[in-house]
């Protein structure tokens, strides 16, 4: 556990550095923010690289193995529908936990005043995610050929960007790339290849992977939609 806490810290120091050295450059050169304003900067970019070095060492040696591991036993009950319920469940969790959904959600909730508030950007966004995560997870079972899904959700999604207010088809398309964040996308990577790897005739190259690419587009389907509800 130790050795994987100290590869995530130095694989987040390497990650994080280019953008604190830039911001320190521009702050020498250019922007000359207050001083407390930088000092501020600095400390949250520590906290951020602890942070982010615990999350990734509780993901990897906790979250994937689980995730995994409940992708392979699902299929031994033998219930479509409880893959379905199981998938749409821990789509719906992951995504409500996510941080990069969390702060999208408190930017719109910021920018409109209240207008949308913050719940409602979450659930929106989570509800997306989970029902395109259970058509991810039946579409392995199935055998369905990604290219097909993929074509019909995207369909889906420009009829009715030309529908929904202006506002809401930026706001529909930041919120899908907002899901795949450090929390939501080990979940459902683990998820796909754990129960591609125990169905006979599956790969997990090809049908383990490509669940994201599909769950993507849930909250963006989800939040056109909700424009088209909403006065």
């Amino acid at each position: 556990m130790v050795s994987l806490l100290t590869e995530n810290l130095l694989n987040v120091l390497k990650a994080v550095a280019p953008l604190t050295a830039v911001v320190s450059l521009l702050q020498f050169t250019v922007i000359h923010a207050p001083e407390a304003l930088f000092l501020q900067f600095l400390t949250g970019s520590a906290l951020a690289i602890v942070g982010m070095a615990l999350l990734f060492s509780g993901i990897d040696f906790g979250i994937l193995p689980m995730g995994r591991f409940v992708g392979a036993a699902l299929p031994e009950k033998g219930s479509l529908a409880l893959i379905v319920a199981v998938s749409f469940a821990l789509g719906f969790a992951t995504t409500v936990a996510e941080p990069d959904v969390l702060v999208l959600a408190g930017q719109v909730d910021a920018a409109s005043r209240g207008a949308m508030s913050r719940q409602t950007v979450v659930y929106v966004i989570a509800l997306g995610v989970a029902v395109l995560t259970a058509v991810a997870m039946v579409r392995i079972v199935a055998g369905w050929r990604m290219k097909y899904l993929l074509a019909a959700a995207y369909l889906v999604a420009l009829i009715l960007s030309a529908f929904a207010p202006v506002e809401f088809v930026s706001l529909a398309f930041d919120a899908g790339s907002v899901t795949t964040g450090a929390l939501s996308a080990p979940v459902m990577i683990s998820l796909g290849i754990g129960l591609s790897s125990v169905l006979a005739g599956r790969s997990k190259v090809s049908d383990g992977f490509g669940l994201l690419g599909l769950a993507s587009i849930g909250p963006i389907i989800a939040i056109l939609i909700l424009g088209r509800l909403l006065p």
